[in-house]
């Protein structure tokens, strides 16, 4: 398409992902009370040495008069995003993978089969090491000192971390995808595995907040396993296409390519 059809259809995309943020959003702000409980919790029972205790939960604060509104809208942000996260993965999906026949287009399905959940375990990773990441940092107060935490810049945190760590998680899903495309073969990951491990170590230093081995690596460690996974279901699906192990990269610039003779599909007339 022309670069205008990309741009309207990219608009159209974004406007379907704003819509469907409504309903979760409405959701956040109904039950903002029990998601700002949950997402605090990891907090409030953390003993800190010199803490300054303002109210249940620990050291959390709300800082200026609009401190409390900006709190709710942002949980219910938050909340809008999980909710829709079908659909707009859906659309991310739909946008990026234009070109694909429309026998390949049912593999949307399956993306969202595999990538939604992969989606929500990678948050709930993230909610599971909270506590010990947030222990650690509070643990460098000084003992003759006082902590106050902003609430809105812990959630902050919370927030964007729960979203880098679902995301993360979607690798996998997308490396299966450009595999069953034809476009990422299993010959190819084999041969970079070396890079993909050193990226996603650096990728989990990068994310994690607190830059100690073990936070980085319960977000390592679990993404290689992914990873490998989907090595091993991109060689099967290689495996059962008889795909050709052609090295094209190996061959003279005057001589001429091998042609790739595995039968492929076509779109049905519509």
């Amino acid at each position: 398409m022309p670069l205008m059809e990309h741009l309207r259809e990219l608009r159209r995309r974004v406007v379907i992902c704003l819509i469907a943020l409504v309903p979760g959003v409405v959701l956040g702000w109904v039950y903002y009370d029990h998601l700002i409980h949950w997402l605090s919790a990891p907090v409030c029972d953390i003993p800190v040495t010199g803490a300054v205790r303002t109210g249940r939960c620990g050291p959390l604060v709300i800082n200026g008069l609009l401190g409390p509104f900006n709190l709710q809208v942002k949980v219910s942000l938050a909340a809008g995003v999980v909710v829709a996260s079908p659909v707009w993965l859906a659309q991310l999906w739909g946008f990026v993978t234009p070109g694909l026949h429309r026998n390949e287009r049912r593999w949307t399905a399956g993306f969202l089969a595999a990538g939604v959940p992969l989606f929500l375990a990678g948050g709930a990773l993230c909610y599971w090491i909270l506590p010990r990441a947030t222990k650690l940092l509070l643990g460098f107060t000084p003992s003759d000192v006082g902590s106050l935490v902003d609430v809105n810049d812990y959630l902050s945190i919370v927030i964007r971390l729960m979203l880098v760590f679902g995301l993360a998680f979607e690798v996998p899903v997308f490396v299966v995808l450009l595999n069953l495309t034809g476009i990422l073969p299993a010959r190819r990951l084999r041969g970079w595995w070396r890079q993909i491990v050193f990226g996603v170590f650096l990728f989990a230093a990068v994310a994690t907040p607190t830059g100690d081995p073990f936070t980085m690596t319960m977000l390592a460690a679990p993404l290689c396993l992914l990873i490998v996974a989907a090595y091993l279901i991109c060689q099967v699906n290689d495996a059962r296409r008889g795909r050709r192990d052609i090295d094209y990269e190996s061959l003279p610039d005057e001589e001429a390519s091998p042609l790739d003779t595995t039968p492929g599909g076509r779109d049905e007339p519509s």
